[in-house]
């Protein structure tokens, strides 16, 4: 079975243009994503998906491969297919190329669940959050069901508090996917759902097609890097670890 870790790296972010090359102490965001990928034994090979030659050039200059992708991509799944087309391989996981924080262990889990049950088509991780969070639209929300596959995502706080004195439990989505590649391919083909654009969370397509995803729970989330304020905050916890 061969594993592919695919890094979607988008030049043209919105809020933080350039934002793979941007400096945390001394190396590029997407070269620390591309080192918490490497110490993952599962993966057999890890690639960037970028659309643009600066990003390319810099991967390579740190020994990294690249794969050349549309600029039209409209998001990082969308990037994962085009590397599926280039690329053979059993799964994909798609390494979110935002988050240089990321636990190597995480992803190692994700791609364990997938990979040791031939029943589960995608998969992705979920972390507890505290209520305060929870109303924040920002964080996609998830409940499950028994079997821990997502029963559904929502930018609302889901469950909701009732009047029964029940405290719900609330967990976050995290965007990281793994996928077989003919769920990944088919996803490729399936229509945008209304669902997904009412909520504005891409996994609702899986969902109301009729595909599970596997949740796998992790101890927390690991900032992302969205702004300039988000880059000023990871590259203040890297400083302080590596003066530890």
């Amino acid at each position: 079975m061969k594993v592919l870790a695919v890094i979607p790296s988008r030049y043209a972010s919105v809020r933080l243009p350039g934002k793979p090359l941007a400096d945390i102490c001394g190396k590029p965001m997407v070269q620390w994503v591309y080192a918490a990928a490497l110490q993952v034994s599962l993966f057999d090979e890890v690639v960037v998906a970028t659309e643009d030659d600066r990003i390319a050039d810099t991967v390579r200059s740190f020994g990294g491969k690249v794969c050349m992708t549309s600029s039209s991509c409209p998001s990082g799944s969308d990037r994962v297919i085009e590397v599926a087309r280039q690329y053979e391989a059993d799964i994909y996981v798609n390494v979110q190329g935002d988050q240089p924080l990321v636990h190597s262990e995480d992803l190692a889990r994700l791609t364990a669940a997938i990979a040791e049950d031939p029943s589960i088509q995608v998969a992705s991780l979920c972390t507890p959050i505290p209520a305060e969070q929870a109303a924040n639209p920002n964080f996609a929300k998830v409940v499950l069901r028994h079997s821990r596959d997502a029963l559904y995502f929502s930018r609302s706080p889901i469950p909701c508090q009732g009047s029964g004195g029940f405290a719900p439990r609330y967990l976050a989505h995290i965007g990281m996917y793994a996928w077989r590649r003919e769920t990944l391919l088919r996803y490729g083909t399936l229509p945008v759902s209304d669902l997904e654009q009412a909520e504005d969370l891409e996994q609702l397509r899986l969902l109301q097609a009729g595909i599970s995803i596997r949740m796998v729970e992790v101890s927390e989330m690991q900032p992302e890097v969205n702004t300039a304020e988000d880059l000023e905050r990871v590259r203040r916890i890297v400083a302080a670890l590596d003066s530890n």
